[in-house]
C-alpha cells in the first residue's frame, strides 16, 4: 500500500475560481512530500469585470471555512482578480488575515516575488485572456516596475475555454511571443486555468529563459512562506530557488 500524504509538514489552503478545472492537478503535482493543498472555491466562470469583482464578495466567508482545517497559510489563487489593480492585490490577503488570523497571500504576491528572485524586470507575457484582462495585467506589472517587453493574448473568456486550450497551442504562442520581443529576462505564462505546468521545463530548454506560470509561482511562493525550500524537479528554474 502506498503511503498517504496528509500534509504533516504543511497544509496550504487555496481559494480558487469555481470554474477552474486545471489548477488543483498542477498544484498537487508541484507539492513536495509532506505538503498538502486544501482547496475551496469562489464563484468565477468568465472574465468580465463584474464577474472578476464578484469573486471577492464572498472572500471572508470562504476563508473562514478553509481556516477550520487549520492550514499554515491561506492563498487566494486567481491571476486575473489579484492583478486587477495594485489596491486589489493588497486588499485580498489583508481581508483574509483579518477574517481568520492566518497569514495569507494572493497570486499577485507570488508573481512579484518570483520576478524579484529571478532578477527579471523585463518579461514576455503570454495569456489566454480577453484584451481587458491582459491590459490590466500589463498595467499591474508596470506599477511594480516590471516592463512587458512583448507578448500576446488569445481572447478566451471562460475557465472552461481555458481548460480546453491544447498545451501545444500555448507552446506555439510562447515561442511566437518570445521571437517577437527583445531583451526579455523571463517569460510569464499567465493564468491558473490553463495546462501550462508540463511546458515549463521544455520551454526553458528551447528558449533559454526562465519560464514562470501562475500555478508554479503560487506553489513556490506559498512553500517559501511556510519555510519550505525544497527544490521540486521538472518545473523550471524557479522551483529550484531557495
Amino acid at each position: 500500500m502506498s503511503a498517504i500524504d496528509y500534509g504533516d509538514r504543511a497544509r496550504i489552503g487555496f481559494l480558487v475560481p469555481s470554474g477552474n478545472q486545471v489548477c488543483e492537478a498542477e498544484l498537487h503535482a508541484m507539492m513536495p512530500r509532506g505538503v498538502a493543498a486544501l482547496v475551496t472555491r469562489l464563484e468565477l466562470r468568465g472574465s468580465s469585470e463584474a464577474e472578476l469583482l464578484r469573486m471577492v464578495e464572498g472572500l471572508e466567508a470562504a476563508a473562514r471555512l478553509l481556516a477550520d482545517a487549520r492550514p499554515a497559510l491561506l492563498a487566494f489563487h486567481c491571476t486575473a482578480v489579484s492583478t486587477f489593480a495594485p489596491a486589489m492585490a493588497e486588499a485580498i490577503p489583508r481581508r483574509m488575515t483579518e477574517a481568520t488570523g492566518l497569514p495569507a497571500i494572493a497570486t499577485a504576491d507570488g508573481i512579484l516575488a518570483a520576478f524579484a528572485a529571478l532578477d527579471a524586470q523585463r518579461v514576455v507575457l503570454a495569456t489566454p485572456y480577453i484584451a481587458e484582462v491582459h491590459a490590466r495585467e500589463v498595467a499591474f506589472l508596470a506599477a511594480h516596475g516590471i516592463e512587458v517587453a512583448g507578448g500576446s493574448m488569445l481572447g478566451l473568456n471562460t475557465n472552461a475555454e481555458m481548460a480546453a486550450l491544447p498545451p501545444g497551442r500555448i507552446r506555439d504562442q510562447v515561442h511566437a511571443a518570445v521571437a517577437g520581443s527583445s531583451g526579455a529576462q523571463a517569460c510569464f505564462i499567465s493564468c491558473t486555468a490553463i495546462r501550462s505546468a508540463p511546458l515549463i521545463a521544455p520551454l526553458e530548454a528551447e528558449l533559454g529563459l526562465p519560464i514562470v506560470t501562475s500555478n508554479q509561482v503560487m506553489v513556490w511562493h506559498a512553500l517559501r512562506r511556510c519555510g519550505i525550500t525544497d527544490a521540486v524537479p521538472g518545473f523550471g528554474r524557479l522551483m529550484a530557488l531557495g
